[in-house]
């Protein structure tokens, strides 16, 4: 089922068939360059850099169609610490719609924490350890797997930097098993979803709420929980940024240096690992990046061979640092990384012969600054931003962030 959301940025476009699209763009293109001499051909959109826009309507599983009261509730929930252990953490509190919905440090603080961004730490005494991984940005996430040819299956969706779920409604349960997320102490692992439906259960308006969107006699379940949040991550959606209009035919949308990154990030490899529209091919790499000294042991990966999923490329500007444990700091740096660094391998603990094969083809000392400016056509600051007043539980939205 395919389900249509009206970006805050006022976007209701379907997306054009490939083979069309191409054509309308590139008529586009040679009619501006023939009436004003400023388009080269080679500024219209390179075959690996993503040949369309995002779409702006995203799919969902058949077995949770969207609806307004899924998406209600789950804002909600996502905001609510009574899904924490000690109920002083929300899924709000790591994805923050002011910090671009991810949390603006390098690895994140969950459990006894307080505090929103860099000003978040942890009280005394704490026993809590940091989150291992940076926290990644939600936005768009409703396209998780999307490929260069527009197909994705959101039941089968990959989620996490490991790969260690698939699907939102998976992905929404994780954290609130994680002693470093959610959890806490207050109860182990194998209880947390029973422990959170209790509570749940116990608000009337959370009982009404789940009934309106699920109908059913006990409509408060854990996968109903996921469910719920799931359908309002994939309301999240940032689709109009200057390089999605600009590929759906608008010229003027992207500069002359954001065009001329677009062409080096192509040429130079970027998009080796970073295709598609997401700007991610969704798959682990091995890149050998730095332990976090944060994390006091070595963050091994997928399958413990030091490989993690390729991020998406979109609205970076709100989402740094960088990489799966947040040590680089900025764009700079990211690209520093590839000129120099990984090549000596920073991660002593990475052989040379286990670093991905695709950075030897990879050379970013030329052409920088306008790769960078290319990466900043890929935000939009048009996502929905709303914060509830309240939550049902009557605890503070977001939990302790202020």
């Amino acid at each position: 089922a395919a389900i249509s959301y009206h970006t805050h940025s006022g976007v209701i476009l379907r997306p054009m068939g490939t083979t069309t699209f191409r054509f309308k763009v590139a008529a586009a293109a040679s009619l501006a360059v023939i009436l004003a001499g400023v388009v080269r051909s080679t500024d219209i959109i390179g075959a690996q850099t993503a040949s369309r826009a995002l779409p702006t309507e995203a799919r969902a599983p058949a077995d949770n169609p969207f609806t307004p009261a899924k998406v209600t509730l789950g804002r909600l929930l996502f905001w609510d610490p009574i899904l924490s252990g000690r109920k002083d953490v929300a899924c709000a509190t790591c994805h923050h719609p002011d910090l671009g919905y991810a949390d603006g440090i390098d690895v994140s603080i969950g459990v006894n924490g307080v505090g929103l961004g860099g000003r978040r730490r942890f009280e005394e005494p704490n026993a809590i350890p940091f989150v291992k991984r940076n926290s990644q940005t939600i936005l768009n996430v409703a396209f998780n797997g999307l490929d260069q040819s527009g197909h994705y299956d959101p039941a089968a969706a990959p989620m996490f930097w490991d790969l260690r779920v698939a699907s939102l409604e998976a992905q929404a349960l994780a954290p609130i098993e994680s002693l470093e997320e959610m959890r806490g102490d207050a109860y182990g692992e194998a209880d947390a979803g029973k422990e959170v439906v209790a509570r749940l259960g116990k608000v009337a308006e959370y009982r009404t709420l789940f009934r309106t969107a699920f109908g059913g006699n006990q409509p408060v379940t854990a996968d109903n929980l996921g469910k719920a949040l799931a359908a309002f991550q994939r309301s999240l959606l940032a689709t109009n940024s200057p390089f999605d209009r600009y590929t759906r035919g608008d010229l003027s949308a992207m500069t002359s240096a954001q065009i001329r990154g677009m062409e080096t990030f192509d040429r130079v490899g970027c998009a080796n690992c970073h295709a598609g529209p997401m700007f991610s091919d969704f798959k682990p790499h091995v890149l050998g990046v730095a332990d976090n000294a944060k994390v006091p042991a070595t963050d091994t990966g997928i399958a413990s061979g030091y490989a993690f999923r390729t991020p998406s490329l979109r609205n970076l500007r709100y989402t740094a640092p960088y990489m799966h444990n947040g040590t680089l700091a900025t764009l700079q740096d990211v690209l520093g990384f590839y000129n120099s660094g990984r090549r000596r391998g920073r991660n002593p603990n990475v052989r040379r012969d286990q670093l991905d094969p695709l950075l030897n083809q990879l050379n970013v000392r030329r052409g920088g600054s306008d790769i960078i400016e290319f990466l900043n056509a890929l935000n939009d600051d048009g996502f929905d931003r709303e914060i509830p007043a309240r939550v049902p539980s009557g605890l503070t939205p977001g939990g302790l962030i202020r």
